[in-house]
């Protein structure tokens, strides 16, 4: 893996790192304004916005921790893959199925998906590299 590449899955992961952690906040602090906003009904309880946005706060500090060293920390990408791939899913699900998912969520699931691409892609780059036995080893 050559130092672009390196640099590439850095960005990705500080990119992903900002937009999880401001949703995150953003849902944790004005959640009746854009619920408001996108005229979706919110929940009985703004508890059941708060503990998922607080988990994107704290999934957005470890893609950061990704973003500065990518190599060391490359064991922490499968955790980000199910986080967006769950998302996507249960977006998904209800869309195609359920026919009631606002729109509201739907453009998340669309950058979930391809961040879950970059992350799928990035992991396989920073695999470690395997050697070819050589001829004198059996």
């Amino acid at each position: 893996m050559n130092d672009k590449e390196l640099k590439m899955i850095s960005a990705l992961f500080y990119f992903s790192s900002a937009y999880d952690f401001v949703l995150g906040v953003i849902f944790l602090l004005v959640a009746p304004w854009f619920f408001r906003v996108f005229v979706v009904d919110p929940p009985n309880h703004w508890g059941y916005i708060h503990f998922p946005a607080m988990l994107l706060v704290l999934f957005g500090i470890m893609f950061f921790q990704i973003a500065e060293n990518p190599r060391a920390n490359r064991n922490l990408i499968p955790y980000g893959c199910l986080l967006k791939a769950a998302y996507c899913s249960v977006v998904a699900f209800h869309t195609l199925f359920g026919g009631n998912m606002p729109d509201m969520w739907k453009p998340f699931a669309i950058a979930d998906f391809l961040m879950l691409i970059g992350f799928m892609l990035a992991y396989r780059t920073l695999a470690p590299e395997t050697s070819a036995p050589s001829s004198n080893e059996t």
